[in-house]
């Protein structure tokens, strides 16, 4: 007779706060937590957004809030991280690119993409971090990377510089946190599918190149991402930190 109990997927009594949640990625990773039972704190700069995505939540009867948060100003979010209680689960998801040929980027696209997916990131995960250990409680950061972290790509030096800058703090920081119960691994999707991205899938050249690369021979959609970021959120993957699940399709398979 077994004698083994499957792992909670469930995150009930648990705060979540997920940066860039207003649409898109964001949004759906922060429906995925409290479909799942967390209390989720919807972070970005836009407000108008941010609450009206809460209050969509909070019409299923899910637990969401709203937080005006600008990553960007580092002295700001920690001071508003600092005064909430602490949060169980952080989905770093705030990033930017802006593709553009090796020999053209300029200086300000270079600072605009390593100020956000790296010095904000970074500092947000500190944020959190500092009022687990304070509290003395577990924890799971996910900084959201992608598959640029692990491989190159034509028109995305800088971003794929920044991406692999966030896995290695990423390990860095999953090795310094361990003692105190804080796991923090990456997901790392492919091309997904968003009312931002889909323009440039119109360009059939670029999305026949892209299709080509994806194994599986689609663009990613939101819900792949949803079933990740519960996993890796919830005690079903207690044991896993320092790592990075990749959501892409087999694009880096080979």
């Amino acid at each position: 007779m077994s004698q083994f109990t499957t792992p909670s997927f469930r995150l009930d009594g648990r705060r979540a706060l997920v940066t860039g949640a207003g649409r898109g990625l964001g949004l759906g990773m922060a429906t995925a937590l409290a479909e799942a039972g967390a209390d989720v704190t919807l972070a970005a700069r836009t407000m108008d957004e941010v609450e009206a995505a809460a209050a969509s939540l909070r019409e299923r009867d899910l637990k969401a809030q709203a937080l005006w948060l600008d990553v960007m100003d580092v002295a700001g979010t920690q001071k508003a991280i600092g005064e909430q209680e602490p949060f169980h689960i952080l989905v770093n998801n705030a990033g930017t690119n802006r593709p553009a040929a090796f020999v053209d980027v300029t200086l300000e696209d270079f600072d605009a993409i390593f100020d956000l997916n790296v010095r904000a990131a970074y500092f947000v995960a500190q944020a959190v971090a500092r009022r687990l250990i304070d509290a003395k409680q577990p924890g799971s950061i996910i900084n959201i990377s992608s598959q640029m972290g692990h491989v190159g790509g034509a028109r995305r030096t800088v971003y794929c510089a920044s991406k692999h800058a966030m896995e290695g703090f990423t390990k860095a920081m999953a090795i310094e946190l361990a003692p105190h119960g804080v796991r923090v691994n990456t997901i790392g999707p492919t091309f997904i599918e968003t009312p931002l991205t889909k323009p440039f899938f119109e360009n059939k050249a670029f999305l026949d190149d892209t299709l080509k690369k994806i194994k599986l021979g689609r663009l990613g959609k939101i819900e792949d991402l949803m079933g990740a970021v519960v996993f890796l959120a919830a005690d079903a993957s207690g044991l896993m930190t320092g790592s990075s699940m990749l959501i892409d399709g087999g694009w880096t398979a080979d």
